[in-house]
């Protein structure tokens, strides 16, 4: 599947549920999805949501989990056959594996208000993992990993703007507000993980 190059604030329609994929627009009241809570198309349809079949259902979990964390259809199904292979629920493990990515780590620290600018901010640069220099976003952190801005982008106006927000570090990473950086505690567990996903669909719809 191609890259999605269009207004993001139409797969939040598509969906039926607030993504956030635009950090600060989606908590203030020129969220589009306030305003039109309807899927995208002509007006004359707004009422008209036709059944979903049960693969339809399965196909759309699916699609709001890859929406979610900004990632391909062929990097996402590498994620779920990678989760497939490790001990435990494949669907827990896939979300573990998408809260590991170094974009949603940098999301989660509060350095970016959004995981698509956390994606854009590591791919310029601006952070290192355990001391070095580190661009690339599918990056999965481990226990004890460190992550941390670096002293020339400390000022970077996204990522002051990222810790102006008021949002609660998980309980799996400790940020340092001083030193503007971050350590991986723990591996999340699914309590961890409050994104809306029903994981065992998507398992099902790779199983079918």
């Amino acid at each position: 599947m191609a890259k999605y190059n269009g207004p993001v604030c139409r797969l939040c329609r598509r969906e039926g549920m607030k993504l956030y994929l635009k950090g600060e627009k989606c908590y203030s009241s020129k969220c589009i999805f306030e305003k039109r809570p309807y899927p995208p198309g002509k007006s004359s349809d707004r009422s008209r949501r036709a059944k979903a079949s049960d693969y339809g259902i399965r196909l759309r979990e699916k699609q709001k989990a890859r929406r979610i964390y900004g990632i391909m259809e062929k990097q996402f199904k590498r994620y779920f056959d990678m989760a497939s292979r490790e001990k435990g629920l494949t669907g827990e493990n896939l979300l573990r594996l998408l809260e590991r990515r170094l974009d949603n780590v940098i999301y989660r620290l509060g350095f970016a208000s959004s995981r698509r600018e956390a994606r854009q901010l590591v791919s310029h640069g601006h952070f290192m993992v355990n001391g070095r220099s580190t661009n690339i976003p599918s990056y999965l952190v481990k226990v004890g990993d460190v992550i941390k801005v670096k002293d020339r982008s400390k000022e970077v106006e996204p990522i002051q703007r990222g810790l102006s927000y008021e949002k609660s570090v998980p309980a799996w990473l400790e940020l340092d507000e001083e030193s503007l950086s971050g350590r991986v505690l723990d591996l999340p567990k699914r309590e961890d993980i409050d994104v809306n996903i029903n994981e065992q669909m998507i398992v099902e719809f790779y199983s079918r």
